[in-house]
């Protein structure tokens, strides 16, 4: 049996609807699946295997995976489901196709908005004793997250107004049919007040998509001509403790540990990409998974964010898509930003493409306070380590 087959994508699509009540969840997925097909020039009977990422609790529904196993074409093959993040989904469909065992591979993940109170299902998902009286969302744990970094890093609230106002103009121009917000650095710092110190124009609402991706291997790409490809030169990924009282709120080792991984597998010495894709709940969460991806140590926050360093034209294009900054489906926006970092390398962008793509970072994170990192590294062109 082959190892370590070198992984390619060669399809993507977005489903997001701007009115989720007249598209049905399984609907949705029946769509962006057969859309990223037809993006990969396939069918799903090329299809090896899939891998899905839902949450029960999200969809509001037991055993989610049952729903959409019809949706993406998952009753007569190999299926997984992977409920803790969507960026691992991806993780594990890559790693199926490296095993020699699949050549190809389907990555589905969506967002629902089934549920009455997202904020209430993420507190009972947390452990019984400490945490959910608190009570503790996702929102909280940001706002934790939030208030230790003000406190070590000075002038960081301004930083971070200006940056969510880089994010949103880019998000605007990327997706302007969900990115309705104002972009005025005044509406952004004297929003209403969600959680201490995170205003309303510091993130975005809840919102409803699902993402797919279409993998396959080297040789099954060679055969298939005219495809356009970003191909997997490394990942990591790693996890944080997950009680909070036991962390640094302001330290990422996980996204320190997870981009070490993954640089090294795509023997890099230094993170030097010309579009990084990251986590952006709010824009405290852009400044420590910058400085995680080693593009930027903290205390040159303040003066790059001022400079714009990072806008489509930078040295690295920061989530030139808006990022969840713009538009938010919670559970599948790890795997958007894999997804964007791909499509950068691939030359299919649309509006936000950057010219002359060559290497692309792509992270996600889930859990309260970014407790899970996973990095993607992308390249034009096959890792000659592997050829």
């Amino acid at each position: 049996m082959a190892h370590n087959r070198q992984v390619g994508v060669i399809g993507e699509a977005l489903f997001a609807p701007k009115s989720i009540q007249q598209t049905s969840l399984e609907e949705a997925l029946y769509a962006v699946t057969h859309a990223a097909l037809r993006d990969a020039g396939l069918t799903i009977e090329d299809i090896d295997g899939i891998v899905v990422a839902g949450n029960d609790q999200m969809d509001g529904r037991a055993i989610t995976i049952m729903m959409a196993s019809g949706s993406v074409g998952g009753v007569t093959r190999d299926i997984l489901s992977t409920p803790s993040g969507s960026e691992h989904a991806f993780v594990l469909g890559a790693l199926r196709v490296r095993s020699g065992i699949y050549k190809t591979q389907l990555v589905v993940s969506w967002s629902g908005m089934e549920t009455d109170n997202l904020s209430e299902v993420q507190r009972l998902s947390n452990d019984p004793y400490y945490h959910r009286s608190l009570p503790l969302d996702d929102l909280s744990s940001h706002a934790l997250q939030a208030n230790v970094l003000e406190n070590e890093v000075p002038q960081l609230r301004e930083a971070a107004i200006e940056l969510a106002r880089q994010l949103r103009i880019n998000g605007f121009k990327a997706y302007p049919e969900h990115s309705a917000a104002p972009l005025e650095k005044v509406w952004i710092e004297g929003g209403k007040m969600l959680r201490y110190p995170i205003t309303e124009g510091m993130v975005t609402p809840p919102s409803f998509a699902a993402v797919a991706m279409v993998l396959a291997d080297q040789e099954w790409i060679q055969t298939h001509a005219g495809k356009k490809v970003a191909w997997v030169h490394g990942m990591g990924w790693a996890t944080e403790t997950a009680y909070l009282g036991d962390r640094n709120l302001s330290q990422l080792t996980s996204l320190e540990a997870a981009a070490g991984q993954a640089y090294k597998e795509a023997g890099l010495t230094q993170a030097q990409f010309d579009v990084a894709e990251l986590a952006d709940a709010t824009p405290y969460q852009a400044l420590v998974a910058l400085e995680g991806l080693g593009l930027c140590g903290r205390k040159d926050w303040v003066t790059s964010v001022a400079k714009a360093q990072y806008g489509l034209n930078g040295q690295t294009s920061v989530n030139p898509s808006g990022g969840a900054m713009s538009f938010n489906p919670v559970f599948c926006s790890g795997l958007m930003r894999i997804a964007e970092a791909a499509n950068q390398v691939r030359g299919t962008a649309g509006s936000h493409q950057k010219l002359n793509v060559e290497k692309t970072v792509g992270h996600g994170a889930s859990g309260f306070a970014m407790q899970y990192n996973t990095v993607i590294v992308f390249g034009r062109e096959p890792l000659e380590s592997l050829k």
